[in-house]
């Protein structure tokens, strides 16, 4: 029940708040490690890529925006080294957006990099408690929680 002392509205924000803070100390080390450009966004553009490439129209729909605003960033993350464009081997008349190296390393680092962030919460809140929250949020989470269209979610 929610009492003065602990508002409704303070869990959303403090879940907020939790990613926020570990999104952060993420983009401040892969700045270190070369990648001050990356930016939160485009996490979930390489992710929606994926491993096998996929086209602008893809893309927009597994992120939910217009493939016009896709494209505008597959040209941001194309000019920063991240994405590259083919010739769909498979039809002619199609590109396909694939990762580069850079794009893998970016994404590499990234799950290290959570890895190492994961286990500084556990040495400040205690392994048992970090491992309790996990749990209690998986009780709760709905299990399509994984969505990529988290972008258009919150700007939609």
């Amino acid at each position: 029940m929610a009492t003065p002392d602990r508002p409704g509205f303070a869990l959303p924000l403090l879940l907020l708040a939790g990613f926020r803070t570990l999104i952060d100390d993420l983009h401040a080390e892969l700045a270190q490690q070369g990648h001050p450009e990356l930016r939160p966004a485009h996490g979930f553009v390489l992710q929606a890529v994926g491993p096998a490439g996929t086209t602008a129209s893809d893309l927009g729909q597994r992120l939910g925006v217009s493939k016009q605003a896709a494209g505008k960033t597959i040209d941001r993350l194309v000019a920063l080294g991240y994405l590259e464009r083919v010739d769909d081997p498979a039809d002619a008349r199609r590109k396909l957006v694939r990762m580069t190296e850079r794009g893998l390393d970016g994404l590499r680092r990234s799950a290290v990099l959570f890895d190492q962030l994961r286990d500084r919460w556990a040495a400040t809140l205690g392994p048992d408690r970090v491992a309790a929250m996990e749990d209690d949020l998986r009780r709760m989470v709905p299990s399509d929680v994984f969505r990529l269209d988290v972008p258009g979610w919150f700007s939609g």
